[in-house]
């Protein structure tokens, strides 16, 4: 310990009124406090401790083969996070051999410190490190330091400083540990290969990188022909080894950035960035025909191994990746029902639609009604559902409005489809109050402007809604479970026309919702404009909120505005329950997505 310079000022630690409980108090608020990752919570205990103690620079580092500073807070902005540097040249070396802590008053007047490089160029002084235990693990030192010269820590200091470093330890203890069971709930025991959980979560990756890289990937599912015969002739450990083998087979022959997973028993999945069907197709030829040249040496012998695969492209114009698992599937089946042994090619099911076969379909009445329920993310109750047009193919096939919007409102025939999934609509609400429905249970179905603007639509559709309230067996007041989706899809000239458009389905009860809220602009001017009572927050913010900070930030501010204004939110693709979780601890309402249910054809 140095002595204090006395023609250095000396600087109180804390302010006035500071007291030891204040600091434990704060201390457990932000050790519980929710909505924060791993990394963020010691990121703020690190710059908590910064403004308690005064220091300019707080350093959370690792030592290994070079020292990293993992977390930092640096109110001068000299040393960024993630700096590398030489162990040996690392001020808070000796803490880390010692395993001691050390505080040191002026390091100017320290023999081992004096010339160090924080010490000359950066007017570092007052320095404080502690050995920081993560488990069995003692790579990690705190270190606080200061450009000011500053008596040595007192007693509550020392404490608090100790406090701090101890619950770092158990924090990154905890993190490591919960690090280390997610790599165990998402690899396969027997392979190493991800199982489904980790395939099925890295697919969702796969298709939000797809539209922001511009490329695509393959898939492609491979079943081992006759696997139970293995298994019955030789038994499961002969079995597991013949499987271990094939793993390892499959992940030496992929291209880098490639990933296979086991899929179940003897299925894999495969993942092939930037491939055509075609280029793909070819690796899985390329990847059998090795099988059949190579047998596999087990315990008990060689055992020839063959297999069956189904292939399927997904584009940058894809938004699913349901529908291509269910097309590699199908090919795979294809694949061993034709004696297997072979590699097939997802058929392709894009309909050759044109102005003529859409008119037709209208004409024929093939419109079809789909829902996707919405549920309260604090209940998990369902409390809504939202309608979705499908047309049905001639051949029977459904088609996704993804594949006819655009053309339909370019022909103007946006608003008959509309008509007909509305009345639809219309009826499902009064079948299911007619069964025993709850009254609040709301129907949310998009109308587009070209309905709205359709007097002789709108004045039909009033008529339809009297008609049904008169026989509904339901009491209804003055709030109607119909809620009209906005989008905006399209451009919209004049939002008092909108407003007027929308007036008698207002008055007579009728709730407003903002589809895709968050994408645009317009969406503002209709918040501004228009008594809206839901806004449905952009699936694209949703997805991403979780590897973006700034999207959560946007999020989060959207539903904190909305519940200002009294305005419930949806959350639109919440595709698994931690972010529903986080969802809800955000103060969003409800959610909708894969993760509560697909859409289902009523």
């Amino acid at each position: 310990m140095q002595p204090v310079n006395p023609s250095d000022p000396v600087v109180p630690l804390v302010s006035q009124g500071d007291t030891h409980v204040d600091r434990l108090n704060a201390l457990w608020k932000l050790s519980v406090q929710p909505g924060l990752s791993d990394a963020e919570r010691i990121r703020a205990m690190l710059d908590m401790a910064a403004k308690v103690l005064d220091m300019d620079l707080v350093v959370l580092g690792e030592f290994g083969e070079h020292y990293t500073a993992r977390y930092v807070s640096d109110r001068l902005g000299v040393f960024p996070e993630g700096t590398v540097l030489m162990v040996e040249t690392v001020l808070c070396h000796a803490v880390h051999l010692t395993r001691e802590p050390s505080h040191i008053a002026d390091l100017r007047e320290d023999p081992l410190y004096a010339n160090h490089a924080l010490v000359n160029q950066l007017g570092l002084r007052t320095y404080s490190g502690l050995p920081v235990s993560v488990g069995e693990d003692a790579r990690w030192v705190l270190a606080f330091l200061r450009q000011r010269c500053q008596s040595p820590p007192d007693a509550v200091d020392v404490a608090y400083m100790g406090l701090i470093a101890d619950w770092l330890g158990n924090a990154l203890h905890q993190s490591a540990q919960k690090d280390l069971l997610q790599r165990i709930a998402l690899t396969d025991p027997l392979t190493g290969l991800p199982n489904r959980r980790a395939a099925e979560e890295r697919l969702q990756k796969e298709r939000a990188r797809t539209p922001r890289d511009g490329h695509g990937f393959a898939l492609a599912l491979v079943d081992l022909d006759h696997f139970k015969m293995v298994n019955d002739r030789y038994g499961h450990a002969v079995g597991d080894e013949v499987l271990k083998a094939v793993a390892r087979r499959f992940e030496s022959g992929l291209r880098e950035g490639d990933w296979v997973a086991r899929w179940g028993g003897e299925e894999f999945l495969f993942v092939l960035h930037g491939c055509t069907v075609e280029e793909a197709a070819g690796i899985m030829e390329r990847l059998a025909g090795q099988a059949r040249a190579t047998p596999i040496q087990t315990g008990v012998g060689t055992i020839s191994v063959s297999f069956s695969a189904g292939v399927a492209a997904f584009g940058v114009n894809d938004s699913e990746t349901l529908p291509m698992l269910e097309k590699i599937d199908h090919a795979l089946y294809r694949a061993k029902a034709d004696g297997r042994d072979q590699v097939r090619v997802a058929a392709q099911s894009n309909m050759p639609w044109n102005s003529a076969l859409l008119r037709q379909a209208l004409a024929e009445n093939r419109v079809r009604q789909a829902s996707q329920v919405i549920v309260d993310l604090q209940s998990g109750l369902a409390i809504a559902d939202e309608a979705l047009a499908r047309i049905e193919s001639a051949t029977g096939e459904m088609v996704e409005a993804k594949d006819f919007v655009d053309m339909a409102e370019g022909l103007g025939l946006m608003a008959e489809i509309d008509r007909q999934v509305v009345r639809d609509v219309m009826q499902r609400c009064v079948a299911r109050m007619d069964q025993g429905g709850s009254t609040d249970f709301a129907h949310f179905v998009n109308v587009s402007p070209q309905f709205l603007a359709r007097r002789d639509l709108v004045e039909e559709m009033l008529n339809n809604a009297m008609g049904y309230c008169q026989t509904c067996s339901a009491m209804l007041g003055p709030v109607k479970p119909i809620v009209l989706e906005l989008t905006e899809r399209q451009r919209i000239v004049s939002l008092e026309k909108l407003r007027a458009d929308l007036q008698p389905f207002i008055d007579f009860g009728f709730r407003l919702a903002l589809d895709d809220f968050g994408s645009g602009y317009s969406s503002y001017l209709y918040l501004a404009h228009l008594p809206v009572s839901f806004l449905k927050i952009e699936g694209w913010l949703v997805s991403h909120m979780r590897q973006d900070r700034k999207v959560a930030g946007i999020v989060e501010s959207l539903a904190n505005f909305a519940r200002k204004e009294g305005v419930l939110t949806v959350a639109e693709h919440v595709e698994d329950a931690e972010t529903a979780r986080i969802l809800a601890d955000m103060g969003v309402d409800y959610g909708q997505g894969w993760h509560f249910g697909r859409p289902q054809l009523a």
